[in-house]
């Protein structure tokens, strides 16, 4: 269980570092409205991909043990091309992204879309070794290529999508060599795939999508109330505050693996209050560590359109830290089949986000934007909390820190390697 938590932590980092590399270099070329501009391709992408995954997505991870490979992959493959083509189509009606970009950012979600099936059949396999060592080479790869565009001369957008797709060109071709060289026939037989695709990934993708919602439903509220260039800033504000996130959503990765492939009750709370607590101390940590950088050396490093990130920060850290707590609770509903909390949780924060947001973010700026995401986020992972209180008998004090946390930490280890052994 170490091994690929620190496996995928570092993978995380990595990650992170080459992202916000590609952030201060559009940053510096490109400025606060460029960066907007960038944020909402990102995002456009994202609303197509939350579709694509509702059956070729997360819910992979927990059926590829139930069923094997193979029967999974032709509507996982047919669902991606049926939502590209409803995605090109809505766009006409709907557009929520800049409209010279609908084509391209059509595409790179198809491509993406690939790209998560395989990850998703490597990922239930529990070979997330390779996972990790895929998904680095496609952020070092767009890295590069954006780097070496800019460098051209003549910045612009443009660069950036380019290097995306060669970034998730890349990506699908490693992928799909690895997760395809295995196909197992299946376990049980496969009348039931299709609706237990249909099923889980609906529920799964129904918390995701309302959870996006609640992470950026606050993008198209400042574009239409603040500006691009205000977007911009917010995004970066964004992309700093959610690295605090690299070790929980890590942590949370390999739980929802473990937990998909584990059938005692007691093992898999065990596992979840252990790494619950380590991903919110980690939280903690990181949070302070980007209060305490002064807001002299963002601009220095993003640009000198990018000021007045730490006062957002200082606004954000409380829901950052309430969101770390939710990345492991999350993932434990997920791999125990009990998704609609994720999706009652994920809406309590979308009505929050809608109620307070259409509220704040006028009146109060980028300020009230992050006091929005911290109240939405506060009161969704208390709603998980709840449940996973209820469904596993653990009382409040155990999830505090105390003096057994290390006596339970190497029980569940001693259990994870025995597993192991046989």
């Amino acid at each position: 269980m170490i091994r690929p938590v620190v496996g995928t932590v570092v993978s995380r980092v990595v990650i992170a570092v080459a992202n916000l590399l590609v952030i201060v270099a559009a940053g510096q070329a490109l400025g606060a409205v460029g960066l907007g501009t960038i944020s909402l391709i990102v995002l456009g992408i994202t609303i197509i991909l939350l579709f694509t995954h509702i059956v070729g997505g997360g819910g992979l991870v927990y059926l590829i043990p139930r069923y094997g490979v193979r029967p999974l992959l032709v509507p996982s493959y047919s669902w991606v091309l049926i939502c590209a083509a409803a995605a090109s189509l809505i766009q006409q009606f709907i557009p929520l992204v800049p409209s010279e970009y609908v084509v391209h950012i059509v595409l790179l979600a198809g491509l993406q879309g690939l790209n998560s099936i395989h990850l998703g059949i490597l990922l239930g396999r529990e070979r997330i070794g390779l996972l990790n060592r895929i998904v680095v080479v496609q952020s070092i790869v767009q890295l590069a290529a954006f780097a070496v565009l800019l460098g051209m001369g003549g910045a612009s957008v443009m660069d950036y999508v380019v290097a995306t797709y060669l970034a998730h060109g890349t990506a699908v071709l490693i992928s799909g060599t690895f997760a395809l060289q295995r196909l197992e026939t299946s376990r049980t037989r496969p009348e039931g795939v299709l609706k237990g695709l249909l099923h889980q990934g609906t529920l799964a993708q129904g918390a995701n999508i309302l959870q996006l919602l609640n992470y950026r439903l606050a993008y198209y509220l400042i574009e239409h109330f603040r500006g691009r260039a205000a977007l911009g800033i917010f995004s970066v504000t964004t992309q700093l505050a959610e690295s605090t996130w690299l070790v929980p959503k890590s942590i949370g990765g390999v739980l929802y693996s473990k937990v998909s492939n584990l059938v005692e009750a007691e093992r898999q709370r065990d596992l979840t209050v252990i790494l619950l607590k380590v991903a919110v101390a980690v939280a903690v940590i990181s949070c302070a560590a980007l209060l305490l950088i002064p807001d002299g050396v963002y601009t220095w490093i993003f640009g000198p359109e990018i000021s007045g990130l730490r006062p957002i920060l200082v606004r954000m850290a409380p829901g950052l830290i309430a969101m770390s707590a939710s990345q492991v609770l999350s993932h434990f509903l997920s791999g125990t089949g009990r998704i609609k909390h994720n999706t009652i949780g994920s809406g309590i924060g979308l009505v929050i986000t809608v109620l307070v947001g259409f509220w704040l973010i006028p009146t109060s700026g980028l300020e009230g934007a992050a006091v929005t995401a911290s109240l939405a986020y506060g009161l969704s992972v208390c709603y998980q909390l709840i449940v996973f209180r209820r469904v596993t008998g653990t009382s409040w004090a155990e999830l505090l820190p105390h003096s057994g946390d290390r006596e339970r930490a190497m029980r569940v280890w001693d259990r994870l390697k025995q597993r192991l052994v046989k």
